[in-house]
């Protein structure tokens, strides 16, 4: 098996372009509103098990970190997590919830196209945290969000309610 440094040599060798890579986290921000839908608006900001956040915290994680990468994906300039961002008022309802969801998908369909093809094999220190290839932290944020999501799915089963399919990611 070929180690990481040769591996990070061929650059020049595409397994998806940058448009697959956005279709694919899009596909998992699909599946996401859709948990969210489907999620009690009683238990969406108070339900816990074992000591996990309630599903409102894990997907406000998802939100801003999501929200606040573009700018250093683009440019290189991260700021610290949570700071330098437009501050969003909290949230009371699943509603707002969604409508902030939908206002990060716009923000990352509009910014996704300036970033230069080869921004993706650069390395930066996201957040002043995460340090790796932009291509790297991008499968982060997904991973995250389907770390998330996952945990919720929990919640979900235990409050008698069917999930989304997971494998269901194409449905818009």
């Amino acid at each position: 098996m070929e180690n990481t440094a040769q591996l990070s040599q061929t650059t020049d060798q595409i397994v998806i372009s940058p448009e697959q890579l956005l279709a694919h986290w899009q596909g998992h921000r699909g599946l996401t509103r859709r948990l969210i839908e489907a999620y009690p608006e009683e238990h969406f900001f108070s339900y816990t098990l074992g000591g996990m956040r309630p599903c409102s915290a894990l997907i406000d994680e998802v939100l801003q970190m999501a929200d606040q990468s573009m700018q250093g994906v683009i440019s290189g300039e991260w700021p610290s997590f949570s700071e330098g961002v437009e501050v969003q008022p909290k949230v009371t309802t699943k509603e707002q919830v969604l409508d902030q969801w939908d206002r990060v998908t716009q923000k990352i369909n509009a910014h996704w196209p300036q970033i230069p093809s080869s921004r993706f094999q650069e390395v930066d220190k996201a957040f002043g945290l995460y340090e790796g290839p932009i291509y790297w932290f991008l499968f982060y944020l997904i991973d995250n969000e389907i770390h998330h999501r996952a945990q919720a799915y929990v919640y979900l089963r235990t409050l008698g309610v069917e999930p989304p399919a997971f494998w269901d990611r194409l449905q818009v």
